[in-house]
């Protein structure tokens, strides 16, 4: 299961009803956060989530809505007496920004990693999901990304039995693991079926329409998708500005073919998304405008082989 909670929606400024957009997703122990702006602990403390122990942030870029949050974050981490390595995630320089805005976090009882991306696609393996990163298309460097959980096979005792194997290796083999014997060497696809579908979830804001989104967000379980405008006489303010409207993001989840999106990154002068959402799903229909805290746990699918 993947938990995830869309902490915020808004773009350029947080508002009184709309914090800014961020993303928080839970998994296996692990926390990681998609952007960290002005008010993300707020909107945490809304959630009910807490800061402490957060593995990873990654940053989709360095306009100040992105990561202005990231100080009092750290401090709050800091008084929890957190003291486990906080990894960091983000475009070239991320080592330098964050250097300049903990001169007013100066003092952690933790230590932080930097990981600067410096390939246009970037896949980075954890313990059980890999996080990939590709570049979009701002007026700044940014990158989207993706949390991919993959799914081995079902164990298949049938075939354990036939190989000769010995139950006291089963467990082990399940759990991935290479088993060097006396008499021979031990692999898991000795012992498992083909792979199970996994989960995926595919996050950008702040760009305009690129190959890259479709291509990182095909078959998404769920893609939350920058939608900045509404309005559809904003077209040209969405490309000057390099942003998206809600039906350039609802173009992108049909051709990546994905199961749900979710709207974020909403300008400040959009006051009701639900508004234009009748012609959004014409184009796509499991189309939501995201809201600040909504959550869904994403689910493997269950099969006969599951």
């Amino acid at each position: 299961m993947l938990d995830i909670c869309l902490l915020g929606t808004g773009g350029m400024m947080p508002l009184p009803y709309r914090w800014l957009t961020s993303l928080m997703a839970r998994y296996n122990g692990k926390s990681i956060l998609i952007d960290c702006g002005e008010g993300t602990q707020i909107a945490m403390k809304e959630k009910g989530w807490s800061p402490k122990p957060i593995d990873i942030i990654c940053f989709t870029h360095f306009h100040a809505d992105h990561i202005s949050g990231l100080p009092g974050m750290l401090l709050t981490m800091g008084n929890a007496e957190r003291t486990e390595p906080l990894l960091l995630i983000g475009p070239k320089g991320l080592t330098k920004v964050v250097s300049s805005l903990r001169v007013i976090a100066p003092e952690l009882p933790f230590e932080i990693k930097c990981l600067e991306l410096a390939e246009a696609e970037q896949t980075l393996q954890f313990d059980g999901f890999r996080i990939e990163a590709f570049k979009v298309n701002h007026n700044v460097i940014c990158y989207g990304y993706n949390i991919a959980i993959d799914r081995v096979g079902k164990f298949d005792v049938q075939k354990a039995k036939e190989q000769g194997i010995e139950q006291r290796y089963w467990n082990r083999l399940q759990k991935g693991e290479v088993i060097e014997t006396e008499q021979r060497v031990l692999t898991p696809d000795m012992v498992l079926g083909p792979p199970r579908k996994g989960l995926k979830l595919t996050y950008c804001t702040d760009t305009r329409p690129t190959d890259s989104i479709v291509r990182n967000a095909k078959d998404a379980d769920l893609f939350i998708c920058e939608g900045m405008y509404g309005e559809p006489e904003k077209q040209q303010k969405a490309r000057e500005y390099k942003h998206m409207t809600f039906y350039e993001a609802a173009e992108l989840a049909k051709a990546a073919n994905v199961k749900e999106m979710w709207l974020t990154h909403y300008s400040p002068s959009l006051v009701r998304a639900e508004d234009y959402m009748k012609d959004v799903r014409k184009i796509f229909p499991n189309a939501v405008a995201g809201k600040d805290g909504k959550s869904v746990d994403l689910l493997f699918e269950e099969t006969d082989n599951a």
